[in-house]
């Protein structure tokens, strides 16, 4: 008589770690295509409507830009436009462009008048490289790529969804998004005079500093993807509790990781008095908020089901990462 062999149940753990691996190697690919796209973008040829391309300029753009970052953002208007059937070349472009004015953000950011740090993704911010009047064109230049990017019909035919790109990626990065969020960080570290910031100031700095332009990587995936009304405002929810994940998982970072780990100084948010839900409610206390956010992003998403998974993935991968 034989025997059928014993099963055993996979422990949870290895199933945890199974799809933090595969979750990982979603993001490299992504990130690779990312890179490949970017590296075109910023080469060497005069592009439609151009003059010439200065080296020095371009060079300090690739600096600033390439071969660093985990391209979430990019990754998420891809993901989103998967998941609804849309255009992934489309959503690509158009994530792209985002990630451009993010690296936008990082170089204006990093300068002397800013955050005065001398190095991002273990190597030297782009004012150190090079120096402070170009920082702050290859800054410019980024911006106006990002959206030169958007508008290009090569990328996306549809001119209602364009112009819808556009609209959206302006508000979240200007005055009202990402821009006017700085001007608040600055002002919580009393650049302007006394300033007591509670939670509720805290989470509104930080939704327009960091979230605007996460969520709006959601959105961008759902425009180009046809999303509805109700699915836009859905992933627009999904969007804004990420967002606010990121920057509480980032601060926890700020307390927690090492420089070399995190490839910039670290420590200095604290240092400066910056406005942070660490502060507000202990590290415990964060990162119990970042566990409902995630349950928050899951829930936002669980009218598409398995389809939605990598979405999901995201949301824990965004709260766990160590860099």
């Amino acid at each position: 008589m034989t025997s059928t062999p014993s099963t055993q149940a996979t422990p949870a753990s290895v199933k945890a770690q199974a799809g933090a691996d595969g979750f990982s190697h979603k993001l490299a690919t992504v990130a690779e295509t990312v890179e490949t796209f970017l590296v075109e973008r910023l080469g060497p040829a005069v592009g439609p409507g151009e003059i010439a391309r200065p080296a020095r300029l371009m060079e300090a753009m690739r600096h600033a830009v390439l071969g660093g970052g985990k391209r979430l953002r990019p990754f998420l208007a891809v993901e989103t436009a998967r998941m609804l059937g849309g255009s992934e070349a489309g959503a690509l472009a158009a994530g792209a462009g985002v990630e451009l004015v993010h690296c936008y953000s990082l170089v204006h950011d990093d300068m002397p008048a800013m955050d005065d740090d001398d190095m991002r993704r273990g190597k030297p911010t782009v004012h150190k490289a090079y120096d402070e009047a170009t920082a702050i064109l290859v800054g410019d230049a980024l911006q106006t790529l990002a959206f030169e990017i958007l508008a290009d019909p090569a990328w996306q035919a549809d001119p209602a969804i364009r112009a819808d790109l556009v609209l959206g990626l302006a508000r979240a990065s200007g005055l009202g998004g990402m821009v006017g969020g700085q001007l608040l960080d600055l002002g919580a570290e009393g650049r302007f005079g006394p300033v007591q910031l509670g939670v509720e100031d805290t989470l509104q700095l930080q939704a327009m500093k960091t979230g605007a332009i996460l969520a709006f990587s959601v959105e961008a995936g759902a425009i180009v993807g046809g999303a509805s009304a109700d699915e836009r405002a859905a992933l627009l929810r999904y969007g804004l509790a990420l967002g606010q994940a990121f920057q509480i998982a980032d601060d926890i970072l700020d307390r927690e990781a090492s420089p070399e780990a995190m490839g910039k100084a670290t420590g200095k948010d604290k240092d400066a008095g910056k406005a942070t839900l660490v502060d507000r409610l202990g590290l415990d206390g964060a990162r119990a908020e970042c566990d409902r956010l995630v349950g928050v992003c899951e829930e936002a998403v669980s009218r598409w089901g398995e389809r939605a998974r990598t979405l999901c993935e995201a949301a824990r991968f965004t709260v766990a990462r160590k860099v």
